[in-house]
């Protein structure tokens, strides 16, 4: 497994184990993390351990024509229980992802040290945040990276019930409305099967981050 040094390089896809883990170590600064995203590679990693660098194959995507609303979440959003905003308390949402306890999961993956670099993002508007709120509280959200016309979603929390749902359908109505290809989700999970996510293989996902790539330089 390959070991970064301070270069700022990541190996080739094709040297990923096939536990989808590509490398171990580096930092993260604002320009390797977004050079990882640019080449379909993420952090994923406990605290206590070595930053670890995956790039999965199958990648968990959404097509955004794909997106799955349930009849009773169409209700839920029709009676205007919840309020949506972007990118207006990015740290509040990054922490809230980290504290809430989660089903099957004794820690945490997002490290303060992944706080601090993520909210550095965001302040070079690398990184978006959605917000849900209830009575003026915030009780849900997502935050991920946004590399233009590809959105990497990162992680998202619900104090109430639905409350991240509601997040996760107005960021796929903010990117359908901002002619974005596709929401990287990385890994399957059954939230985001229901959601209308699902597996494509690495290669699939590699082809539609470079052609948005090329586009964006255009």
């Amino acid at each position: 497994m390959y070991v970064l040094t301070e270069s700022l390089y990541f190996p080739e896809l094709s040297q990923t184990h096939e536990s989808g883990i590509l490398a171990l170590g580096g930092d993260l600064s604002p320009q390797r993390l977004l050079l990882a995203y640019q080449s379909g590679i993420f952090p994923w990693f406990e605290d206590g351990e070595p930053i670890t660098w995956w790039a999965p194959d199958p990648r968990m995507v959404l097509f955004l024509d794909e997106l799955k609303v349930s009849k009773s979440m169409r209700n839920i959003l029709n009676r205007g229980a919840f309020k949506v905003t972007f990118n207006r308390e990015f740290e509040k949402v990054i922490n809230h992802c980290q504290g809430v306890k989660r089903q099957g999961q004794n820690g945490t993956w997002i490290t303060d040290d992944m706080i601090e670099a993520y909210c550095e993002l965001h302040r070079q508007k690398r990184a978006m945040s959605v917000e849900v709120w209830q009575n003026e509280q915030l009780v849900g959200g997502l935050y991920g990276v946004d590399l233009g016309q590809l959105f990497c979603g990162e992680s998202m929390f619900s104090l109430v019930s639905n409350a991240s749902k509601v997040a996760f359908i107005a960021l796929v109505h903010e990117l359908r409305q901002k002619n974005y290809q596709l929401l990287d989700c990385q890994v399957y999970n059954d939230h985001l099967d229901s959601l209308g996510a699902r597996e494509i293989p690495r290669s699939e996902f590699m082809r539609i981050l470079n052609n948005s790539e090329r586009a964006q330089s255009l």
